[in-house]
């Protein structure tokens, strides 16, 4: 049985989707619609640049899904393989918003924009330069927690992602985690400092949770086709009514990405299809579990080399 994933920010690169935009009118039609929903040329920032733009937020949000919904629909429209025959869809933080809206259950339009405010509101969360984001590699999370519980009286700093056995990110206050970096150099921990602008998947994202749960409210959900799992819960969205909670709450919650492939390998999952740009969840997977296959579709060798 295969599940298919999609990646979240930090996969985007300068001319990604540029091999395929030349080769197939489906995603040329795809970027045009894409442009004239969101009122700007995002098409021209993906394959042109410049990078400082791409990067910011609420560009790099719909960028990405607009490239893993291409794809997505590329394999299935011009290569006829059904990626709805997946036991289970699941997205890293903005790739929930792809496995949802490829299952069907919103579309295309709406989660461009609704992924355009999303971007927006976590940029603009927290003031510029008083949050960020620390990676800790080679610990686990229980080590963490620990330490997180010993310092949280003047510490604020929460798991953000739990991404793989040995990597965790951490958010919080830029001085917080200026601190928390000498208690974790002083337990022997490596950490690498991230290259983003605000504290993701943490308590300090409020105000972009209050944008979100009304902005969500407004949308109109389907029945998609496919099982999804939730980054909150590491678990299968039962109810379709509980999709928008978890979405709000995502914004806050540590993304539980090691859990999750974990509970869909122990329900027999053993091949993970990657779809969108980079191949960052599959080195993810695995180093979760080096025996299930993976594959990572973004050129047209990859989809004509894809077997399910």
């Amino acid at each position: 049985m295969f599940s298919v994933i999609f990646p979240g920010q930090g996969s985007q690169i300068v001319g990604m989707g540029k091999e395929l935009y030349d080769k197939f009118n489906l995603v040329k039609d795809l970027f045009r619609q894409a442009d004239d929903t969101l009122n700007f040329s995002i098409s021209k920032l993906i394959l042109e640049g410049p990078k400082k733009e791409l990067d910011l937020t609420a560009n790099t949000q719909p960028a990405i899904y607009l490239i893993s919904y291409s794809i997505f629909n590329l394999v299935k429209n011009e290569f006829n393989l059904d990626l709805n025959k997946a036991k289970y869809f699941a997205g890293h933080s903005l790739g929930e918003y792809s496995a949802l809206s490829c299952s069907g259950y919103l579309d295309f339009s709406d989660t461009l924009k609704i992924l355009r405010i999303r971007g927006d509101a976590m940029q603009n969360a927290v003031p510029k330069g008083q949050g960020g984001m620390i990676a800790v590699l080679g610990s686990s999370v229980e080590v963490i927690e620990k330490i997180l519980m010993e310092n949280k009286e003047h510490l604020k700093v929460q798991i953000a992602n739990d991404n793989s056995e040995g990597q965790i990110v951490l958010s919080g206050k830029t001085e917080d985690l200026e601190n928390l970096v000498q208690i974790l150099k002083d337990n022997l921990i490596k950490n690498i400092k991230l290259p983003v602008s605000a504290p993701f998947h943490c308590d300090l994202m409020n105000n972009a949770t209050k944008i979100m749960s009304e902005e969500l409210n407004k949308l109109n959900f389907k029945n998609g086709q496919n099982k999804l799992i939730s980054n909150v819960t590491a678990n299968e969205i039962k109810d379709p009514d509980e999709l928008k909670n978890l979405l709000i709450k995502q914004i806050e919650n540590r993304v539980r990405w090691r859990e999750s492939v974990i509970n869909m390998i122990e329900d027999n999952v053993d091949h993970f299809i990657e779809i969108g740009p980079g191949k960052v969840l599959s080195g993810l997977v695995k180093r979760i579990n080096k025996d299930v296959k993976i594959d990572t579709i973004n050129s047209q060798s990859d989809i004509e080399s894809l077997k399910i």
